[in-house]
């Protein structure tokens, strides 16, 4: 049978990883896929010698892969939102499958895109976009076909998992652990993506999509990062029998559906809890199965190759079958995809952590207390620190029942207009993640 030729778009960490991956397991992969995959053309502006590319074609310009008429399959791994867009919208028109490890293309285009894909009987498969080497797209596409999803929850992004475990550990502080992380390579110079969930929203976008059957809706997540942590919330959480993980959630409700990324309080007998460094981990709940729970790198060069050689296989298995007859993109038939609403954050119940740094005078505490209660919020738990005498201070942190996010923050601003009371109040949702 004659082999598949791919293309590779992009020889940094992903690319080179890709090209090695398929080369030293040429023997393996041609048994699973039923034919030979070979690399035949590869764009890149300069060489990586992390893979020997001789005997390849190798092209400066990127566009040259795209227009190679030998190619079968454009795999696009030069990340961005401009010129990724427009190679992968070329490769469909000219009839060509494609497989990318763009989340952000994905979250923000993708509607787009698998229209165009759909229009031209071509397959665009994205595993390696979300969590790495963890096969999380293929397991609620099509391990979970049968359920229907309750909610997902996922921490999707490795950078932001390690400074939490690091300062949990450790007792450090935000900066001083980001700062290690750039060091480390974790953390881009620029470290916005992750630490202000942004990377984790592309992600979580695409699960809920896969999920619940609906439009990528990326400009409707809701997303808050963890630059505002402070060691003390970390050590007060603890001791209160929690982490603090930035966690992506998406639930499906009556009303609609939730989709956001924030720091959140999980207790540390939940097993994603416990899911340290740059690992990553998505749990997923379903009416038949209940509760499953998928752990490993979420990112580097082969474990993310690994979801992006198990697509190539994927779309050469399929290279014979009709269009019409594959595995939907985001796991529903495109004209049956839902137009259930995503909800406003203020519409969204949770339980809360707060810190309330109050002067040490009578009667704080019950001023506190009145005003939660007056709101509707019940306190589950209660820590009074002890005083601070450089400044006279106490720390007070308490745990909330769940209520919805629009009273809360009507009663955090009658609390933070107390003459008692210092600052603003720090507030972090907590998750249950009951089964």
């Amino acid at each position: 049978m004659k082999p598949v030729n791919v293309g590779i778009v992009g020889l940094g960490t992903v690319g080179s990883g890709t090209f090695n991956v398929l080369t030293r397991n040429a023997e393996d992969i041609t048994r699973r896929a039923g034919r030979a995959i070979q690399v035949t053309h590869v764009g890149a502006r300069r060489d990586n010698p992390a893979a020997d590319t001789s005997g390849v074609k190798v092209s400066r310009d990127v566009a040259d892969v795209v227009a190679d008429p030998n190619v079968d399959v454009i795999v696009e791994l030069i990340g961005g939102t401009t010129l990724a867009k427009d190679l992968v919208l070329a490769a469909i028109a000219s009839g060509k499958h494609v497989v990318t490890a763009n989340k952000a293309l994905i979250a923000e285009y993708g509607n787009e895109i698998f229209a165009a894909a759909e229009a031209k009987g071509v397959n665009v498969a994205f595993e390696a976009a979300v969590a790495g080497g963890i096969p999380i797209i293929k397991a609620i596409r099509e391990g979970l076909s049968a359920n229907q999803i309750q909610w997902v929850a996922g921490i999707i992004n490795g950078t932001g998992n390690f400074i939490l475990t690091e300062m949990k550990e450790k007792g450090r502080d935000f900066a001083d652990v980001l700062a290690e992380a750039q060091a480390l390579g974790y953390a881009e110079a620029d470290p916005t993506f992750d630490v202000e969930g942004i990377d984790a929203a592309h992600k979580l976008t695409i699960l809920a999509s896969v999920a619940f059957g609906i439009p990528l809706q990326f400009d409707k997540a809701y997303t808050e990062g963890i630059s505002k942590i402070t060691a003390e919330d970390v050590s007060y959480a603890d001791e209160l029998g929690y982490s603090i993980k930035h966690l992506g959630m998406t639930r499906k409700t009556d009303a609609g559906i939730e989709l956001r990324v924030h720091p959140t309080l999980i207790h540390k007998s939940r097993l994603i809890a416990n899911v340290n460094g740059v690992m990553n981990a998505v749990m997923a709940m379903s009416d038949a199965v209940g509760p499953t729970l998928y752990y490993g790198p979420g990112a580097g060069a082969e474990p993310t190759a690994s979801s992006v050689v198990a697509d190539i296989v994927d779309v050469a298995r399929t290279l014979t079958t009709d269009p019409d007859n594959r595995v939907p993109h985001l796991a529903f038939n495109p004209n049956s995809l839902s137009d259930t609403p995503i909800l406003p954050i203020d519409q969204i119940g949770t339980a809360y952590y707060l810190r309330i740094t109050a002067k040490d005078t009578p009667g704080v505490m019950a001023k506190v207390a009145t005003i939660l209660s007056d709101s509707g919020i019940n306190i589950e738990s209660l820590l009074q620190k002890e005083v601070d005498v450089a400044n006279g201070q106490v720390p007070i942190i308490m745990i909330t029942r769940q209520v919805k996010e629009q009273s809360m923050n009507v009663a955090l601003e009658k609390i933070e207009i107390q003459e008692e009371v210092v600052g603003s109040v720090m507030r972090i949702r907590l998750e249950q993640l009951d089964g």
